[in-house]
């Protein structure tokens, strides 16, 4: 049985637009991402535009029971190279307790199943101990540290440096939908 049959993903539509702004500029988001800064509507709109038109970045909602929740996103994509960053959140404060791992879990499936990608690559600022503890849980590997890379907190934090492959994650996936049913 999978556990994370009541969860899916789907291509971040224009319709979102408006929950994803608000999502993303809530202070339990924002505190977590490089840039603090409140975005506007009219950035927001133009970003969307971009992205949409872009080979090399990939936006998709996270739903529980058809309701939105979350966002996973994968950035830089490489298709040479096989490799991409990805980023995340659970926008939804009434989210159900697993909703991240299941947001990990189908992002995975997305990146290697779908998108072929053969490396995930993560950034994950120093403080954040929960998202450290998430990769970890995922399967991921610390690959490096950037130290003193971004101003945050009045003062520069490091960035952690993870990755995960494509020809370790079927284990991978048998271990989480294991772990989790």
């Amino acid at each position: 049985m999978n556990p994370f049959n009541s969860y899916r993903i789907r291509p971040m539509l224009e319709d979102d637009l408006a929950m994803v702004l608000q999502w993303r500029n809530s202070d339990r988001v924002r505190t977590n991402m490089y840039s603090e800064e409140l975005i506007s509507w009219e950035i927001h709109c133009t970003w969307f535009s971009r992205i949409q038109k872009s080979d090399s970045i990939k936006y998709y909602v996270l739903e529980h029971i058809d309701k939105p929740i979350g966002v996973v996103n994968f950035t830089d994509i490489d298709r040479i190279n096989g490799m991409c960053n990805w980023g995340f959140y659970i926008g939804d404060n009434e989210a159900p307790r697993g909703s991240g791992t299941a947001l990990g879990f189908l992002g995975l499936v997305e990146a290697f199943e779908h998108l072929h990608i053969r490396k995930v690559c993560a950034e994950v600022i120093a403080f954040n101990d929960a998202s450290l503890r998430f990769h970890r849980k995922l399967g991921f590997t610390q690959e490096g540290k950037l130290f003193r890379h971004v101003w945050k907190n009045n003062k520069y934090e490091d960035i952690v440096l993870f990755a995960c492959f494509s020809d370790q994650w079927a284990a991978l996936k048998e271990k989480l939908l294991i772990a989790y049913s």
